[in-house]
């Protein structure tokens, strides 16, 4: 059968960038899908998606012009109902058959079969194939009605005309191509009729571009519209462009730039501009972020991180001779880096300390208070883990109560991600010791997954506080995380308080944790007390924590299952249970655990103490007897923190295990006898499980 590549470009007028490529692999998977599903793509189709900031485009190759013919089983009805009592047609049999304009068909061509219970007729006919221009109408129409634009547009197509020329799409749609092969498909899209006309480069290209075939869009584009249509093509070649323009500098490429300038040009040409060095006196986070947030260029630095007083800008225009394009950017961020500047000479004629104040003026929650009062918490809070870790409070407190300060400088009133970073910067400035300057700064972290983790015991201590603060707060007050919504990112934080535990490994328990934090906020009265949430909030974060370290869902439900109080032990306990779940006596005795757990849960008492002129049967007394030689071992290992050998001693504990279930009667008629086995398994049940539930082994 004939095949061909297909290819269909929507040309608008300037897309989002932060939307424009997932609009275009959206668009693209979507006709591809609706290809594929109507049987018009070959085994070996293959999909191509391209994305300019004035277009959406993807080609296909190995594509039907009709679909093949396929066989049809449509069922009628049950029997029972298009039958009467004589097995003549009855009236609801008719009427479905003209329904399905099938009228001249007899009963005897229908083929019978059971349906469910019921036996059925059903109707086996040849369904014609679909013409492509059908299915890609449909497609289209489907598909660009369903892209996830974050807003559309609506828009008139001819100015003049009645409201049926009102069109709805992400931004106004000019021209629509669908070619197959040298073909055009003649379907309609936004109100458009496909053609094989398109538009090159705005500027570098004059009238539109007819493209000939499907295969040659790329080629005509790049040669006579100066276009370089693939999103990926584009980008790498941008940077390419930046590497080979920073002659031997580092680039600073951040991947969402570099994918936001990659949405803005179509033909891009890399230039280099510069900037007078005296603007390198202020902090060079505010230059880099100045130059990427406000102007897109791209920043260069020495091999040790030093900031030149270069930048890379990436422009549409590709021209011999770029002094004006330069010398224009080179003026706007004079402009921009005096701002910068400004805002830095301002700030430093002012304290941190002196600025405290300020804090008691900004809300930060209508519950829990200002700011300032948020400070004070944290603050109190951070001083007694210092006390627990071995900290200099002083300092710890120092940091505490600056760590926000910045918050109400110019500098970070205009670029709130410096927030910290400023603190550092300012904290030095005035001549606060270096600890504390750091751990305003770092202790925001972690703030993102694979964020490096605070330094600095004193850092350690602020950053607890800080996240242990809102998230006792919020949750206390009933903001709690919900589905997808999580507005004040209270699970960014918990799972901060967990890596910081475990990573640092931090002596710290979580109950002690949560009241210290609980009882920083005595003067809100509405706050709730109890921290049995905030307690399984923080173990479901420790448990993807855990996860993603890859220790499996069972390892992992083995240990936090039983609500550990002290998490920095975690990894070795966990690396202790995979090593006890390799051993061969790990089933039989996973198996016994939970079995013994079920036991408990019925039985009146575990804890009580065994009897031993109560042990009466042989197997009995030789699994009391292994518990007693065995417990000396297992506390001294558990004591010691070697939780491997724990477990390997319990492997002793199978034998007279098996034997005890085999041949002894757990639930005795006599109640005494009873009572007295349910205390050994008791015993035995806190000895296997003091850090882990080995139940959750069992298969």
């Amino acid at each position: 059968m004939n095949t061909q590549t297909l290819l269909v470009e929507l040309l608008t007028e300037e897309i989002p960038p932060g939307s424009l490529n997932p609009l275009a692999k959206a668009f693209a998977r979507g006709v591809f899908e609706a290809l594929g599903a109507a049987q018009f793509l070959s085994p070996d189709s293959q999909l191509t998606h391209f994305a300019t900031p004035r277009r959406l485009a993807f080609t296909v190759t190995g594509v039907l012009g009709r679909s093949p013919d396929r066989t049809v089983r449509e069922k009628i009805m049950p029997v029972a109902v298009a039958l009467d009592h004589e097995g003549a047609p009855t009236a609801a049999l008719k009427k479905k058959l003209a329904a399905l304009k099938l009228e001249h068909v007899s009963v005897t061509e229908f083929e019978r079969a059971i349906d469910g219970k019921a036996e059925s007729f059903f109707y086996r006919h040849t369904a014609p194939g679909q013409e492509l221009a059908d299915c890609l109408g449909l497609a289209l129409a489907e598909v660009l009605a369903k892209l996830p634009a974050q807003k559309s547009m609506r828009y008139q197509l001819h100015a003049g005309r009645s409201d049926e020329s009102n069109v709805q799409f992400v931004r106004p749609a000019r021209s629509l191509i669908a070619l197959w092969g040298d073909r055009i498909v003649p379907v309609r899209a936004l109100g458009l009729l496909a053609g094989r006309s398109t538009r090159g480069h705005r500027f570098l290209s004059e009238g539109p571009l007819e493209i000939e075939t499907a295969e040659g869009y790329v080629r005509t584009l790049h040669e006579g519209g100066r276009v370089v249509v693939g999103f990926e093509d584009r980008r790498d070649a941008i940077r390419e462009g930046l590497i080979r323009a920073a002659q031997g500098s580092v680039v600073l490429l951040p991947e969402d730039l570099l994918d936001e300038v990659t949405a803005l040009v179509e033909w891009p040409a890399v230039y280099e501009g510069s900037f007078d060095p005296g603007f390198l006196v202020v902090p060079q986070e505010c230059l880099i972020l100045t130059m990427q947030q406000n102007q897109r260029y791209f920043a260069l630095t020495d091999e040790t991180g030093n900031m030149q007083n270069r930048f890379l800008v990436v422009s549409n225009i590709a021209t011999a001779d770029p002094s004006s394009i330069i010398s224009g950017n080179e003026r706007v961020l004079r402009a921009r880096l005096s701002d910068a500047r400004f805002f830095f000479e301002q700030d430093q004629k002012k304290s941190l300390v002196s600025r405290l104040p300020l804090l008691d003026k900004v809300v930060y929650h209508h519950v829990l208070g200002s700011l300032g009062a948020r400070v004070r918490r944290l603050a109190a809070i951070a001083v007694q883990i210092a006390d627990m870790l071995g900290a200099d409070r002083m300092l710890v407190e120092r940091a505490a109560l600056l760590s926000k300060a910045d918050l109400v400088t110019g500098m970070v009133g205009e670029f709130p991600e410096l927030q910290g970073i400023m603190g550092r910067y300012y904290a030095l400035h005035d001549a606060e010791p270096a600890e504390v300057a750091r751990a305003i700064e770092d202790h925001y972290r972690p703030r993102f997954a694979k964020d490096p983790l605070p330094e600095s015991l004193v850092a350690l201590c602020v950053a607890l506080a800080d996240k242990l603060e809102i998230i006792v707060g919020l949750f206390g007050v009933g903001n709690v995380p919900s589905g997808d919504r999580d507005p004040y990112a209270l699970r960014r934080h918990a799972l901060g308080v967990a890596r910081i535990l475990v990573e640092k490994k931090l002596p710290l328990q979580i109950s002690e944790l949560l009241e210290i934090a609980l009882a920083s906020f005595a003067e809100i009265p509405q706050m709730k007390r109890s921290t049995g949430e905030i307690r399984e909030f923080l173990y479901e974060r420790l448990r993807s924590l855990l996860k993603e370290a890859g220790y499996t869902s069972a390892e992992v439900e083995a240990v936090v299952s039983l609500a550990p109080e002290r998490i920095d032990v975690l990894p070795e306990q966990l690396l202790a249970v995979r090593s006890f779940n390799q051993m061969p006596e790990a089933a039989s005795l996973a198996a016994a655990n939970k079995r013994i757990g079920n036991i408990l849960k019925k039985a009146e008492q575990d804890d009580s103490e065994v009897v031993n002129e109560l042990l009466i049967e042989p197997a009995e007394q030789a699994l009391a007897g292994a518990l007693s030689r065995l417990q000396p071992e297992v506390r001294d290992q558990f004591g010691a923190g070697d939780y491997t050998g724990m477990l390997k001693s319990l492997s002793a504990l199978r034998a007279p295990v098996d034997a005890f279930f085999d041949q002894v009667m757990v639930m005795a008629p006599e109640a005494h006898l009873r009572r007295n086995r349910i205390a050994l398994l008791g015993g035995l049940h806190r000895m296997m499980n003091r850090f882990a539930d080995l139940s959750k082994l069992a298969a």
